[in-house]
């Protein structure tokens, strides 16, 4: 059961990559451009992301089957699970707009998702006590579909403002997209590092001791760049650590965070020297004909949509489960805080495109910073920062 759910999982990677080609195709087929029907290109494209959803679908509830709980209960189940969401309300607003653009951008960001989820160990454990609840499918599940739902706005936001800033000069707006793109490529170098040491069999065995004084081994699939508080290597022909780090910081996993910050780096810097521009200035062609008022309503909707799913997955359901296990409704655990600041963010951005009139260009940044936010909880609160949460 485990094996025909991950390759399920892989068989929806597949088609959703196959997906983004098609889509790219139907931006290129001037034939319906003008009118609100589906081109050849648009149309197998779309019945290939359905396809490769339910493929995903099947590997969620195949894996649920075998480990006898809900997939959601450790970063490779989660992430996994958001990047299902990410297609599935994909799949749902494009069949509203109909703009194949959409799934030029959103795709890639749902593949590199799955990528990055696929990096963590998959093994099915048993789940800790704190987990064994009904509310773990009730709160993750509908917390991660939220955040789904706000990240369309972020693909909506992207192609909107490749569309409208100008690459002919160096501006602020130019820099903080260009640095948008980067992160994407970090995501991506994060996937070739892993694989590519993971290839290798790279391993190194570390004792060290942690915040409570116990001595106790890590291993590192990476060479430690960054390393634990008072450690001492155990295996040989290893690399020694350049920077300690307290034990309040995961150093391990802030060690995964640098290597995928220089790998995407050099990734970016050979994809500049092969296109000799930004790669935001690169993408503008496949955006060149979108419709902006249309693209802008993408985005607002997605927020408006997925806004109230993420307060009631996210906030409300998960402060019930903090008083059923933890007997507080907040404890101000940093995966806590982050929760409350993106939602936060989320309503100042209702509120501003609401009552200021923030349309366009504006409500484009600000779907970016939502995303940003968003990600900063899935991967360096997640990686980084020890609390309570910290079993994800």
């Amino acid at each position: 059961m485990v094996q025909l759910s991950s390759n399920l999982l892989y068989i929806a990677f597949i088609l959703y990559l196959l997906a983004t080609f098609l889509f790219s195709g139907a931006i290129k087929d001037k034939r319906h451009r003008e009118e609100k029907k589906l081109s050849r290109f648009a149309l197998i494209g779309l019945i290939t992301t359905i396809v490769g959803f339910v493929s995903q679908l099947g590997y969620f509830i195949t894996r649920w089957i075998a480990a006898g709980h809900a997939p959601v209960s450790n970063l490779f189940e989660f992430t996994t699970f958001f990047g299902m969401m990410l297609v599935g309300a994909f799949i749902i607003i494009f069949s509203i707009y109909k703009t194949p653009a959409l799934g030029v951008f959103t795709l890639p960001v749902a593949v590199l998702i799955i990528a990055y989820a696929s990096m963590f160990p998959r093994e099915i454990s048993p789940l800790i006590p704190a987990l064994q609840s009904n509310w773990l499918a009730i709160h993750v599940t509908t917390a991660a579909a939220g955040q789904a739902i706000l990240a369309v706005s972020f693909a909506a936001g992207i192609i909107y403002l490749i569309r409208v800033v100008d690459q002919s000069k160096k501006t602020k707006s130019t820099f903080w997209l260009e640095a948008t793109m980067f992160g994407l490529i970090a995501t991506l170098g994060f996937v070739i590092i892993l694989s590519v040491f993971s290839a290798m069999g790279y391993e190194a065995k570390f004792d060290w001791v942690n915040k409570h004084g116990e001595q106790v081994e890590e291993v590192y699939h990476l060479p430690a760049l960054v390393g634990l508080h008072e450690n001492e290597l155990k295996t040989d022909n290893r690399m020694e650590p350049l920077v300690e780090m307290p034990a309040i910081i995961n150093a391990k996993k802030l060690n995964t965070v640098v290597w995928s910050l220089l790998t995407g780096a050099v990734l970016y810097c050979f994809l500049r020297l092969i296109f000799r521009k930004r790669i935001a200035h690169t993408l503008q062609p496949l955006v060149k004909n979108v419709n902006l008022d249309l693209v802008d309503e993408i985005g607002y909707r997605s927020v408006l949509i997925g806004f109230p799913v993420f307060t009631l997955g996210a906030l409300i359901f998960a402060m019930i489960w903090a008083q059923i296990a933890w007997t507080r409704f907040w404890g101000w655990d940093p995966k806590e805080v982050w929760a409350l600041i993106t939602w936060l963010f989320y309503a100042a951005f209702l509120h501003l495109r609401l009552s200021r009139g923030w349309h366009g260009e504006k409500s484009a940044w600000l779907a970016v910073i939502g995303f940003i936010i968003m990600m900063f909880n899935l991967i360096v609160v997640n990686l980084v920062i020890a609390g309570l949460h910290s079993y994800a």
